[in-house]
Parts: C-alpha cells; sequence; structure tokens
C-alpha cells in the first residue's frame, strides 16, 4: 500500500462497522477483541494511548529500510521475544556450574524445543571442547578397541530421530507438597529435538561385541567426566551417538561435538561430551547411579537402574504463566504429553479436579518417545476451576494421581515424579499451582 493512500484508509476506517460474529467467533471477541474494534473504529482514542501505529495510521517500519541479509548470519529471536528465556532456581544448587535451568514450555507451540531453550543440566559446567581433538573410545570386551575421530563419525550411516530428554528429577521439588508456581519451573526440564547421528549399534559392530558383555559405560568429557552404566541390549537397540540437533551442530551446552541418545530413559543416561563406551559384563556402580539417581522408598530402600521415563503431561495453557486474561468466554486448553514407553494413545482433561474427564485432541505427528501436543476447546463461565491432564500411553500405562504416585513411592524421593499437575484457575483469571489430596 502507497504511502499516500493513508487518507483513504482513513476514510474506509471510519465508515467500517463492527464484524457480525457469531458462534465460537463471538465468544474469541471478548473484551480483547472489544477493545480493538473500538481502536480502529476510534483513531484518536488509538493516537490518545500512544498506538501511532495501528490504522489508520502507516506504521514507522514501513517508511524506511530494514536490516540487509548480512545483518545477522547467525539469526536470532525478535527483540519483542526476550522474555521466552530459560530460567535457573538460584537457590536450588551451590553453584551454575553443578546446577539445571528449565525450558519455558508455556511459550512454545508444537513439539520441538528450539536449540537456543532446551534445558540444561550440568555436573561441572559446559566445557569447550576443539572437535578437530576430540575422540570416542569404544574398548573392554569388543575384539577390535577402536577410536573414532568426529570425521570417523560423520561418515557413518546417519539416521535422525525426533525425541524428548527429560531429567528425572523434572517435578522432584514437589514430592511433598506444591512449590514452584509456574509450568516453566514444574515441568521444565524436558526438551525435544530432532537429533541426527550414527546408531550405536553399527559402531559397536564395528568393534565387535564379545558375547559375554551385558553392560555399556558411557563416559563424558566434562569435568565431572559423568559416567553412567547401560544395558548392552538397550545400546544395541535403538541409541545413537549424535553430532547434530534441530538441523545443526549439537550446541555446545548439549554436548558438543558429539552426545549418546538414549531414547525414553531418563536424561542423566543421555551422556554428554561423550569420549568414551567401555562394555563389560556387569554395572559398573558409579556415583550417578548409586548416590545419586536411585529412588528413596518408604522403607529406606533405593530403588536403582529405574531407566524409563513413564508417561507424564502438563497444560501449558492455562497455566501461572498463562492466566485467562479475557475473562469469560472461549479458551483452547493447550498442553504436552509424553512417554518413554512409546507414542502418546490419549490424553484426558478434567476441570473438576479428576472427578469427570474430557478427550483432548492430539496434534498430529504422534510419535514415538516425542512429545506429543494436545489441545480441548473450553468456554469459561468465571467459576474457579481444579484443571488437570492425564495421559495414556500405547502400552496402557495411565499417568497416576499425586496419591496414588505416594502410595506406593513415599515422599523422600527426587525422582521419576509424574503425576497429574492441578492447576487452579481462579476467578479473576489468574492460576496456581496445586495438589489434590
Amino acid at each position: 500500500m502507497a504511502i499516500d493512500d493513508r487518507n483513504e484508509v482513513a476514510r474506509h476506517v471510519a465508515t467500517m462497522s463492527a464484524p457480525v460474529l457469531s458462534g465460537r467467533r463471538r465468544l474469541l471477541a471478548g473484551a480483547g477483541a472489544a477493545a480493538t474494534a473500538g481502536a480502529l473504529l476510534h483513531p484518536k482514542l488509538a493516537l490518545a494511548k500512544g498506538s501511532e501505529n495501528l490504522p489508520p495510521n502507516v506504521p514507522d517500519w514501513t517508511r524506511s529500510l530494514g536490516a540487509g541479509v548480512t545483518e545477522k548470519p547467525y539469526g536470532v529471536p525478535s527483540s519483542f521475544e526476550k522474555n521466552v528465556v530459560r530460567r535457573n532456581v538460584e537457590w536450588l544448587t551451590a553453584t551454575e556450574q553443578s546446577s539445571v535451568n528449565f525450558t519455558p514450555l508455556p511459550e512454545l507451540d508444537g513439539i520441538i524445543t528450539p536449540s537456543g531453550l532446551c534445558f540444561e543440566r550440568h555436573h561441572a559446567g559446559v566445557p569447550e571442547i576443539d572437535p578437530a581433538q576430540h575422540r570416542l573410545i569404544i574398548h573392554g570386551m569388543v575384539d577390535r578397541p577402536l577410536i573414532f575421530t568426529m570425521d570417523d563419525l560423520v561418515r557413518f550411516p546417519s539416521v535422525s530421530r525426533i525425541l524428548f530428554l527429560e531429567c528425572p528429577a523434572n517435578g522432584g521439588m514437589e514430592w511433598k507438597g506444591a512449590q514452584m508456581d509456574g509450568c516453566q519451573f514444574t515441568h521444565g526440564m524436558v526438551h525435544c529435538c530432532e537429533w541426527t547421528g550414527v546408531k550405536l549399534s553399527t559402531l559397536l559392530a564395528e568393534a565387535g561385541v564379545q558375547p559375554a558383555a551385558q553392560w555399556m559405560l558411557a563416559e563424558g568429557a566434562d569435568g565431572a567426566a559423568m559416567t553412567r552404566s547401560i544395558p548392552l541390549a538397550k545400546a544395541l537397540d535403538d541409541c545413537i551417538v549424535c553430532y547434530a540437533q534441530n538441523g545443526e551442530r549439537i550446541r555446545p551446552e548439549q554436548g558438543y561435538p558429539v552426545r549418546l541418545m538414549v531414547p525414553g530413559w531418563e536424561g542423566n543416561v543421555n551422556v554428554k561430551w561423550l569420549r568414551r563406551l567401555k562394555l563389560g559384563d556387569r554395572p559398573w556402580h558409579h556415583r550417578e547411579e548409586t548416590s545419586k539417581y536411585t529412588d528413596l522408598m518408604p522403607d529406606g530402600k533405593a530403588r536403582q537402574f529405574t531407566f524409563t521415563m513413564d508417561a507424564n503431561s502438563v497444560i501449558t495453557a492455562p497455566c501461572p504463566e498463562k492466566p485467562l486474561k479475557f475473562g469469560k468466554g472461549f479458551y483452547e486448553i493447550r498442553g504436552l504429553a509424553w512417554s518413554g514407553h512409546g507414542r502418546i494413545k490419549r490424553v484426558d482433561v478434567s476441570m473438576d479436579g479428576g472427578n469427570n474427564w474430557h478427550t483432548a485432541a492430539l496434534q498430529e505427528p504422534v510419535l514415538s518417545k516425542a512429545l506429543t501436543r494436545f489441545r480441548l476447546p473450553w468456554t469459561w463461565d468465571g467459576a474457579p476451576v481444579l484443571m488437570q491432564s492425564r495421559a495414556i500411553d500405547d502400552t496402557g500405562y495411565v499417568q497416576p494421581t499425586i496419591e496414588q504416585l505416594r502410595a506406593a513411592r513415599g515422599v523422600n524421593s527426587i525422582y521419576h515424579k509424574n503425576a497429574q499437575q492441578t492447576w487452579r484457575v481462579n476467578p479473576d483469571g489468574t492460576v496456581n499451582n496445586v495438589q489434590i489430596l
């Protein structure tokens, strides 16, 4: 549109009548749409509020040239999205080098997490590794111990899979009660990316696995030399030695230049900055699988090697970060579900604390061991609501209530808390984290 046409636009807008809405569109209009319509019909009102770029005025950004194609050789988000960032909890750990930050789940759409927003969990900070000097060693109970360069790994036949990765401590601060009033902090230790690399089974075939081998030790090249024991059956099944994430080389905080992906299993076994794989006939029982990453039970014993991440879900809108700011009317309930056992089969949503359930629609694609987005149309009457979601996977596993989980596990654990999340929607539209007992 030419700038000289602004007077014609002004005359057209001044004579516009409010659109005729029906059904759901009328509900969608609400207070927000009514305010917008008022601004369109009354340009002086818009100007009075400092909205000089609204119709019928010509926006400032149409009056000049924008940035050139080499302004930002590597693209970054809009400056207007500056609040969409990972966040940490300062009091959670003594140092940031052995800590975690959280994915901003309520701000995301679809199922792919942008690489720069994937949560981080480190045990000794992020190492700066020169890929030209990095090596992957395979030894132990193999016929041919091998050392691979990064160039060697990239030459092998590649695979790509969309997979979620979840820290087993996701939600672990809330075993004894609701604590974190934000979806980012209750469930933000999960992300989902497209991972590319070489099948671990391919590399093990090159080395020649000896018949007596039953376990594999994976070790990272970070300052903690993080190690985990992994059953050889899983290593030969679907594990990937990955060098790319979402179409580019893995980010440093996600394991650059190479990491292990163990689909559906707790994040800690997906060893980053992978440097060594050793095969043996028994697990190693190192620090991260004895004093850590075990589940303390009510009788004082600890479960060990509880690898699989059970079905989980969370409503991301409404939630504490996404209140019902337009008052009564139509909203779309949105959320995410996932399971380390396979595909999500169904997600139910309750508005009354689990007494009655409504089946949500699942957005395609519904992939095995990946985030699945669900949606449910809803008209809010302004009354208080206890909103929950319940995931069911294709093995028949049903996401438990917090009562069911505590009955089996007690309250002294940290890991593998996958209870149904309850959001309390208040009459003013704000949302709080609560637990129903």
